[in-house]
């Protein structure tokens, strides 16, 4: 059986500036899959360490690196693309993911008008609202990750 490939991202579960008086999560819909939202992530490149990564891709995606660092997933998550997904992102077989809760800075700007826009639209929802929105393959690493973060006291 062929060994997997995974490439190594960093996930973003980004809070609104009212964190913790109100716990909104921000979710930005994908500008090449309609109505497919999702968190902020993205590859980490050669060298990087994650958190460079991190703050690296929220500036290019949603226009802003203006975050404090919350919280860190003690582990790498993995999962795979669904077929459709896994042609455009050969020769890697699924995402291999460190996650960070973020909270923004008062005053941070969000633009998706970035220089390579992958995002169309953007809200904040709270919890019980999240999961009507976010794309079904992504979901079960989303709540592990999330389940984490409300055992941990964080929301």
């Amino acid at each position: 059986m062929k060994k997997k490939r995974y490439r190594p991202n960093v996930a973003a579960i980004v809070l609104s500036s009212e964190y913790p008086k109100k716990v909104e999560f921000f979710i930005a819909s994908r500008n090449d899959i309609p109505d497919s939202w999702q968190f902020p992530q993205g590859g980490i490149d050669k060298g990087e360490t994650p958190q460079e990564a991190l703050f690296r891709e929220l500036k290019e995606e949603i226009g802003t690196d203006e975050v404090e660092i919350i919280a860190e997933y003690p582990e790498w998550v993995s999962y795979d693309f669904p077929k459709t997904i896994a042609k455009k992102m050969y020769p890697y077989d699924g995402q291999r993911q460190k996650y960070f809760l973020v909270k923004l800075k008062p005053g941070a700007k969000i633009d998706l008008k970035t220089k390579e826009p992958e995002f169309s639209k953007y809200r904040f929802v709270p919890y019980n609202k999240l999961f009507e929105y976010v794309t079904f393959f992504k979901r079960p690493v989303y709540k592990q990750v999330l389940d984490y973060f409300k055992k941990e006291g964080y929301f």
